[in-house]
């Protein structure tokens, strides 16, 4: 999917708006980055950073994480290009996608300007729609990007291709292709080591409404939900609706 780059920007403002609206969303999203932040690994140097912070609510769990996102905003820390960073090589500890990958048209190209940011044996920890029966159903009827699960991946990008001239793209279903249904391509693994592929029914969440819907059920509700999830979570191929991987970096 394809439309004007400035709609990335729009949908962020949109978000934060929502968010604000929605105290529920601050406990489930909460409890998303708590368990992207037990992925996280300690290193005397090195940064951690988020690519796409969006609304920048990471800051809400890891306070000390650099935010940022390709259009500037006052909540975000860094104006950045995820073809082009402006880090030097080997500075950062952690980069964090948080709904970034299915946005990034060129994967490959992506992946190898984060193996030159990040510090050997540093991750890249991705957070993702998941396409189990469940999330195809969610994604593919109730959410306006395409999940694209039968469409070619373009894996590089051309040689004219200009970082400063990007057109919006979503396929949601990329990350599921790639690390649920093993299409990475074998040259591009090299460099990186698969560390952990999870699943989550993430249940709140959608019955939440997330951004754009009603919520569904009262907020005092989210504990039993929870523990339904937690159930559930062993049958990804059914009920998965979300996914978080973790690459590292090969020494």
């Amino acid at each position: 999917m394809q439309l004007s780059g400035d709609q990335h920007n729009i949908e962020i403002h949109q978000n934060r708006k929502a968010f604000e609206k929605k105290p529920i969303l601050n406990l489930i999203y909460g409890n998303f980055y708590r368990d992207i932040k037990k992925r996280l690994i300690q290193r005397s140097k090195g940064v951690t950073v988020e690519m796409g912070s969006g609304i920048g609510i990471i800051k809400n769990h890891i306070p000390d994480c650099i935010t940022s996102d390709l259009f500037e905003n006052p909540w975000l820390d860094r104006v950045e290009n995820a073809y082009g960073l402006q880090f030097e090589n080997n500075t950062i500890t952690n980069l964090i996608l948080f709904d970034v990958w299915h946005h990034l048209q060129y994967p490959a190209t992506a992946l190898a300007e984060f193996n030159r940011v990040l510090l050997d044996g540093g991750r890249l920890i991705i957070f993702e729609p998941a396409m189990g029966c469940i999330g195809k159903i969610i994604y593919g009827f109730f959410h306006h990007e395409p999940i694209a699960l039968h469409e070619p991946i373009t894996w590089y990008a051309p040689d004219d291709f200009n970082i400063e001239k990007q057109a919006y793209y979503a396929a949601q279903g990329n990350c599921w292709r790639m690390f649920r249904e093993n299409t990475l391509p074998k040259q591009i693994e090299l460099g990186w080591r698969l560390r952990e592929v999870s699943f989550y029914p993430a249940l709140a969440y959608v019955a939440s409404g997330g951004f754009s819907k009603p919520q569904l059920f009262p907020s005092l509700f989210l504990p039993m939900i929870m523990a339904l999830e937690h159930l559930l979570q062993r049958f990804p191929t059914i009920f998965a609706t979300r996914m978080l991987v973790v690459l590292e970096k090969a020494k």
